[in-house]
């Protein structure tokens, strides 16, 4: 650690501190989020993540139609939606199915051919074995087979 410090210390050009106070009003671990602006449909609901959120509120549905919010997501996973920069209550509505990726078509046949496989009948099957060309009983005759 001394020989980091002597390498690559420099005195700074100022003694002067310039970090601030961390106020009450100043919510830390509100600030430390990933967040994402989003517009509440009609049925109150916001899209994040695949995942469908119904607002949940007391007020006339139409006060929060189009209303912008932010959607707080915090390290440990958990979604926070705010509006005016209070809280909402959300339920889960619907969890979106995966979609497919999305493929040039230079790569598609190659993608096709791994996931297709070639349909190898089994020994017995009847394509396996081939026809039959002798018919049972005595030796026929094309003239015998017609009446």
């Amino acid at each position: 650690m001394e020989d980091f410090n002597r390498r690559f210390s420099v005195t700074p050009r100022s003694n002067n501190d310039a970090h601030r106070l961390l106020l009450l009003k100043n919510h830390l671990a509100q600030t430390l989020t990933w967040q994402e602006t989003r517009i509440i449909s009609k049925n109150l609901s916001i899209q994040f993540k695949n995942v469908v959120c119904q607002i949940q509120t007391d007020r006339p549905t139409y006060a929060l139609r189009k209303a912008k919010v932010t959607v707080c997501l915090s390290a440990d996973e958990n979604v926070a939606i705010l509006y005016k920069g209070k809280e909402l209550a959300y339920t889960i509505f619907k969890k979106q199915a995966k979609q497919s990726e999305i493929l040039s078509s230079k790569d598609l046949d190659r993608k096709v051919d791994k996931v297709r496989k070639q349909y190898k009948p089994a020994a017995d099957h009847p394509w396996c074995t081939g026809f039959s060309t002798s018919l049972s009983g005595p030796k026929a005759d094309i003239s015998t087979l017609s009446k």
